[in-house]
């Protein structure tokens, strides 16, 4: 919030003020770049996953959200890789650690791209292609037994007939049925699909997307026990959808 003078709301567009009025802000500073990296956050401290000394690669790296984050948690370097051009926060972009990658369609990359080292950890946050196409070209770069963290959107993975309005799946039923095809898949391309768990803000339009956490194999993965979709659907629902309300 942007307060005045008088610790007043100033919240109303075309506002006139005075230009010597002092104005105070209220509430939390973001930590990162992005909203986005409050996904990362919450996925490094969940999976138990420690970023301190890895060679990322950022898969869909838009502002930077997810490479900002595995800075602050030790990375040593980061590969920021996006289709786009010029969406990489200034910060980043000056920051010797960070690879800048614009302009790059992940599904042709090769090993031979990644000229500072092999990454041991990635983090996907990709829109309008579903991770289908992004893990088996993942599996030939990152080293094996390396930490996969990925963003499952289910407005991107459902057939077209199960979105609904605006790109919104609202349905918990199509949710489950997005998470085992994707964890299935992470298995069959050789990834031990570790743990899973729900992104803890929506994405722009209002999404419930969901966090997995994989590792790379040689060989067909493993499912782990503890992996539950069915469980974490319905905390996913019960946890967002009372904020929305709120």
């Amino acid at each position: 919030e942007i307060l005045g003078e008088n610790e007043e709301r100033l919240d109303k567009p075309g506002m006139k003020i005075s230009v010597d009025t002092e104005l105070h802000f209220k509430g939390t500073k973001m930590p990162y770049v992005s909203r986005g990296g409050l996904k990362l956050e919450k996925a490094l401290k969940v999976f138990k996953v420690d970023a301190k000394n890895k060679t990322m690669l950022d898969i869909g790296s838009s502002t930077g959200g997810f490479t900002d984050v595995a800075l602050q948690k030790g990375a040593k370097l980061s590969y920021a890789l996006d289709v786009g051009t010029n969406q990489l926060a200034w910060k980043l972009r000056q920051d010797d650690r960070v690879v800048v990658m614009e302009n790059t369609n992940f599904r042709y990359s090769k090993l031979e791209d990644f000229t500072k080292g092999q990454p041991d950890l990635a983090t996907i946050d990709v829109s309008f292609i579903s991770l289908q196409l992004i893990l088996p070209t993942l599996h030939e770069i990152i080293q094996n037994n390396g930490d996969v963290i990925a963003l499952i959107k289910p407005q991107f993975e459902a057939g077209k007939e199960k979105v609904g309005k605006h790109g919104i799946v609202r349905d918990p039923k199509v949710h489950l049925e997005v998470l085992n095809k994707i964890i299935s898949f992470a298995a069959e391309e050789n990834y031990d699909v570790v743990e899973l768990d729900f992104s803890p803000i929506t994405g722009g339009e209002g999404n419930i997307e969901f966090l997995v956490h994989l590792v790379s194999k040689e060989s067909v993965g493993n499912i782990s026990p503890s992996v539950n979709p069915e469980l974490i659907v319905k905390q996913a629902h019960a946890t967002l959808d009372i904020k929305k309300k709120a």
